[in-house]
């Protein structure tokens, strides 16, 4: 029997048929499910959803009234709600944070060794095998551990590939860009790594491109063009025939090309037609496409592309999803140039709470010297702090080749 309850009246057993709202207002990918983990009633209690229907034939009720019980009051409620909530918090897995430097060397070999396991992983694809999840969860696992402890290194080191890595080291920032995005949008555990999945295996249809395509320098022909426009419904085929693959995977492979507007491909899905994680991924992928250096052209610069892609967001991507990715990367990325308002050079080297747009700055060059000067940290969210950035910079036009090592203190990625 279908009741309709307030979300305050949900209990762990419970299955949730329907949310009552729109999908806006809920980081839920799917809108029936059983209610068994207590961080899915933690996100439920903390979104804009009021009501929702219950399944009680397929799981828990509400507690029945007798003539001398009056149920339960708001107080017993919410005594409930919080222990929920704590229960949640207990069970969320704890992966200290660590510096930005610290989690670089770490990253770097995360980097290394994970862009191995997918070149060996996507070539085999490539030659018939089926692709089998249990092999690519390890490098999952190792990509969110490591955005975890320190989101913005793996990711800014990702984005740092060479041209002709693109398609492997591609797929490994996507992953990581993904679950830092999934945990900005309060996405449980689980889901998060469905999310780094998904993000690890989007473009695995690349693989039946054939390379001279691929690595194309000059304009693709219309032919060439269709054939890599077919490359989502290849790599879902491809994951169809494989083993322990998620729906979440299948989807976002199939569907990280569609556009708010209808005008994606290879279905041309529109608005709420599109599904949370696909809408993610459509968004991660764009971001790390256009930062990262490509047979065709060199990527923009970070700052630029978030500038790029919120002119684009009205019809391309969710706005809500655009902001939250936003958020998880910073207005100015780790890695960034930027010119301060005292004429000097820095890099971005962390995110502050306080603010996007006060990250903490290493400072390196003087603009009116034109020369290096000894490094200075700046905490732009502190109030003794007068500096504040004015621009991003293109690292080329300042013929600044050791960007990675200024935020990082370790040399340049390998890859």
């Amino acid at each position: 029997m279908l009741v309709r309850i307030h979300v305050k009246q949900l209990r762990l057993g419970m299955f949730v048929h329907e949310l009552c709202g729109s999908w806006m207002d809920h980081p839920f990918w799917r809108g029936a499910f059983l209610l068994e983990d207590p961080k899915d009633l933690k996100t439920l209690l903390a979104t804009g959803i009021k009501e929702v229907w219950i399944d009680t034939a397929k799981g828990l009720g509400i507690a029945v009234e007798s003539d001398d019980d009056e149920g339960e009051t708001e107080e017993q409620i919410a005594a409930e709600v919080e222990a929920t909530l704590a229960q949640a918090n207990k069970a969320t897995k704890a992966v200290p944070r660590v510096n930005i430097a610290q989690e670089a060397a770490r990253a770097v070999k995360i980097c290394a060794k994970s862009k191995q396991a997918v070149t060996s992983m996507f070539h085999e694809a490539r030659m018939g095998k089926a692709l089998d999840a249990e092999d690519a969860l390890p490098i999952v696992e190792e990509i969110s551990n490591s955005v975890m402890r320190n989101p913005g290194a793996l990711i800014s080191l990702a984005r740092l590939k060479d041209k002709d890595d693109y398609t492997y080291m591609h797929s490994v920032a996507v992953c990581a860009l993904m679950v830092s995005l999934a945990r900005q949008l309060g996405l449980d555990e689980a889901q998060t790594r469905q999310a780094g999945l998904a993000g690890l295996l989007h473009d695995v249809g690349k693989m039946m491109i054939p390379l001279g395509i691929l690595n194309k320098p000059g304009k693709l022909t219309d032919v060439e063009f269709q054939s890599v426009k077919d490359h989502p419904s290849q790599g879902h085929k491809m994951l169809l025939e494989g083993k322990g693959i998620s729906e979440v995977a299948l989807d976002v492979c199939l569907h990280h090309h569609e556009k708010m507007d209808g005008s994606g491909y290879p279905e041309k899905l529109a608005g709420e037609q599109i599904s949370l994680y696909a809408r993610m991924g459509a968004v991660c992928d764009v971001y790390d496409a256009i930062t990262s250096n490509r047979p065709y052209k060199n990527g923009w610069e970070p700052t630029e592309s978030l500038r790029k892609m919120a002119e684009w967001s009205h019809g391309h991507f969710d706005k809500r999803i655009f902001e939250a990715f936003v958020k998880s990367i910073g207005i100015y990325p780790i890695g960034s140039l930027v010119k301060m308002e005292s004429n000097r050079l820095g890099v971005i080297m962390e995110q502050t709470e306080k603010s996007l747009l006060q990250p903490v700055v290493k400072i390196f060059f003087s603009i009116k010297s034109n020369a290096r000067i000894a490094p200075e940290i700046l905490d732009l969210s502190k109030p003794a702090c007068k500096d504040k950035i004015v621009s991003h910079e293109d690292t080329i036009k300042w013929g600044i080749h050791d960007i990675q090592e200024l935020w990082s203190d370790v040399p340049a990625a390998p890859w």
